[in-house]
């Protein structure tokens, strides 16, 4: 008789542990087993680990697999089991990644944990990764939340998978700030009964209460501060929270017919604005994703289109704006000469505007969707043993989970973003459709960067530090898929990997009308809809309006396998940190980017007056509610996993746990880095420290 030692972890919440019957097998290679043995029977409640010796009588060979089964009695309690050490007779130990629920009366089979390539796989256990990729398939469905929107999981928020739910820690931040977010609403309202509303300055009004949820920051004092001068006005263009509007200008559009007379005074170097021009000093920020799209009623919202200049002082400062994407008679062109109202009017208005493309593309659809529609391909195509699906599980933790909640409280037809920003509900699919005309390009960040003719653009911290992260992920990615592919050929025959980037790109990011289809993929949970791609013709994919054409659907070499994965951590740790942690700093000064505008855009000059301004700004209720809602994205849960921290181990290699190691202290470096150069400057810029960007969009 053999005698092997087994390890059980298990917790994550303190119901983990359950008064059902959970019985574990060890099964070797040939299918043979030891007998089941009952395992919880040994634990307490809050027991994070246990051992026991199970004895075998027949001789069975190295163990590759062990089962778990569940059996309820009077009540059903979920169980989660994070992972299992397995001790041989010999002393041979084998590591059993698992971080899975059983939930109901179930089985779950556990890998030995080395990652393995399908193709490099027995047939037999090829057929399991089968079994298990149409049963994810059946959990996991797409659909379409919203026409106009990318597609995202097919259940509400009380009936995920138990997999992807906030556990208690995250469920009890989660709905602790709701609650904090609510005292400070209700004793802002009530206040609010009692004080007048005139002038700029009571906004700060809604600031005095804000110990109920914390301080001001530093840059938030900064922002009130100097909200109104230009360079503050241009350098959010740079580092704010939406720094990837801004591009530089070498030709002026027709739309925007500014001339060298209107910007002579801005240009501080003597020179033509054509010059300038030609020089690269011109930049333009222009907001045509907005043209058409519907308001809400009783709000305004409008296309505006700013030029940009870099004067002596390195600074970015607005130099011209126009408040529609049309010129004439009713859209004059906003200058600094003009009187002071007009000038900060106008600034307000485009400050409005990039706030509502901020909120519903730069973050909701370029982070938060993208992300989970990468998520959901994951779990729909990657083996729990594909290396892939291994190292993403960390960046996709909790995206699925917070976009439900979003779709729930946020972006509903009663939810807060409804309340406080200019765009209706349909106005909401409108802007989405002509956001979805991203490309999978402009999600690579130094591809980005180029196409917007940023590579050399003094004080643009977002996207030096960008850079850097991008790198560090880059040579992470590249050392673990190393390790698994040999050769091209190895990503070309990779049915999984393909199966992927296929679901993404015909399926996730495709959000044309193609119902009947759709119905069918949602009975079986398959994607079954690949003919529908290719009778669209070689390339597989439309460029129509409303739908992502260059996606790939395929991969054919190492090197674009690197670089997909490398945008898909990037988009759910840094970009998505860079676009949302700053929210509170930027937006709780309302004059500084107002979610809405009450009066239309001005049509002459000289009519605006500190009454007018007012009137046009939010008010107080609503003003109270971006200040609260801004709070709470902005919060960084206790206990949060940073980038590159991987406590759950789903990797038991040796060299890829050496890549981790490599990649941390890398990460260091940068972090070290940024804070040096942080130390040197009166507004830091700290949303792409290593040190403060989650591995996953989770908030």
């Amino acid at each position: 008789m053999s005698t092997y030692k087994v390890t059980v972890y298990t917790g994550r919440e303190a119901i983990a542990d359950t008064m059902n019957s959970i019985y574990l097998t060890l099964m070797d290679s040939e299918k043979q087993s030891s007998e089941r043995t009952l395992v919880n029977h040994l634990s307490s409640t809050f027991e994070k680990e246990f051992s026991l010796d199970i004895q075998v009588k027949k001789k069975i060979g190295n163990i590759v697999q062990v089962k778990l089964k569940k059996e309820k009695h009077l009540v059903n309690y979920p169980w989660f089991c994070k992972h299992i050490k397995v001790q041989s007779p010999s002393g041979d130990c084998f590591e059993f990644p698992c971080y899975c629920w059983l939930v109901d009366e179930n089985e779950l089979m556990i890998r030995e944990g080395t990652a393995r390539l399908p193709q490099d796989d027995t047939k037999s256990f090829q057929e399991q990764r089968k079994d298990e990729l149409e049963s994810r398939q059946k959990i996991f469905r797409w659909n379409e939340w919203r026409p106009g929107f990318p597609m995202s999981i097919d259940t509400t928020v009380d009936e995920l998978p138990k997999e992807v739910q906030f556990d208690e820690e995250k469920d009890l931040d989660w709905y602790c700030n709701l609650v904090e977010v609510g005292v400070y609403l209700g004793l802002e309202k009530f206040v609010g009964l009692f004080e007048s509303w005139k002038g700029i300055a009571d906004f700060e009004k809604i600031l005095e209460y804000l110990g109920t949820l914390g301080h001001k920051t530093a840059v938030l004092e900064n922002v009130m501060q100097d909200w109104n001068k230009d360079y503050m006005f241009g350098y959010q263009f740079l580092n704010g929270c939406n720094p990837v509007m801004i591009r530089k200008c070498m030709q002026l559009p027709d739309k925007f017919p500014v001339t060298h007379e209107m910007v002579e005074g801005s240009l501080k170097r003597g020179h033509t604005l054509q010059e300038e021009l030609q020089a690269g000093n011109i930049y333009i920020a222009d907001y045509e994703i907005l043209k058409d799209v519907p308001a809400a009623s009783k709000r305004y919202l409008t296309a505006p289109i700013c030029l940009l200049y870099k004067n002596d002082l390195n600074q970015i400062v607005p130099i011209a704006i126009q408040l529609s994407q049309t010129p004439g008679e009713m859209s004059p062109i906003f200058l600094p000469s003009d009187n002071e109202y007009d000038w900060m009017l106008a600034k307000m208005w485009v400050k409005s505007s990039d706030f509502n493309v901020h909120q519903l593309v730069t973050h909701l659809l370029k982070t938060h969707l993208v992300s989970e529609v990468f998520e959901i391909a994951m779990y729909r195509q990657l083996s729990s043993v594909h290396p892939v699906y291994k190292l993403l599980m960390p960046h996709v933790r909790f995206t699925i989970a917070i976009n439900a909640e979003a779709r729930e409280k946020l972006i509903s037809k009663n939810g807060i973003f409804s309340k406080v920003g200019s765009i209706s509900v349909d106005g909401m699919g409108t802007l989405m459709q002509n956001g979805m005309t991203l490309t999978y390009k402009s999600l690579c960040f130094p591809e980005e960067i180029k196409a917007r003719g940023m590579e050399d653009v003094p004080k643009y911290y977002y996207r030096d530090d960008g850079m850097r992260i991008w790198e560090a992920i880059n040579c992470f990615v590249f050392a673990v898929v190393k390790i698994y592919y040999d050769s091209d050929e190895k990503v070309q025959q990779d049915e999984e990997i393909q199966g992927f980037v296929k679901d993404v790109a015909c399926f996730g990011m495709n959000n044309s009308d193609r119902a009947a289809g759709r119905d069918r993929t949602r009975e079986c949970g398959c994607p079954s809809l690949w003919w529908w791609c290719f009778l669209k013709g070689s390339s597989g994919l439309l460029s129509a309006r409303g739908f992502s054409a260059d996606f790939p659907k395929s991969l054919e070499s190492r090197e674009q396998l690197v670089e997909y994965l490398t945008v898909v951590i990037f988009t759910a740790s840094a970009q998505h940190a860079a676009v949302n942690f700053g929210q509170f700093d930027w937006y709780a000064w309302i004059p500084n980017s107002p979610s809405t505008m009450r009066k239309p855009p001005p049509q002459k000059k000289g009519q605006v007056d500190m009454k007018h301004i007012m009137q046009s700004l939010p008010d107080r209720d609503c003003s109270s509610t971006v200040l609260g809602t801004v709070w709470a994205l902005s919060q960084i849960q206790e206990n949060e996993r940073f980038l590159g921290k991987y406590p759950d181990v789903y990797f038991t290699e040796q060299p890829v746990k050496e890549a981790i190691n490599t990649f941390c202290h890398k990460l260091q470096e940068v972090t070290n880095i940024i804070k040096s150069r942080n130390e040197e400057l009166t507004l830091a810029y700290c949303y792409l420290s290593p040190d403060k960007i989650p591995n996953s969009v989770a908030i």
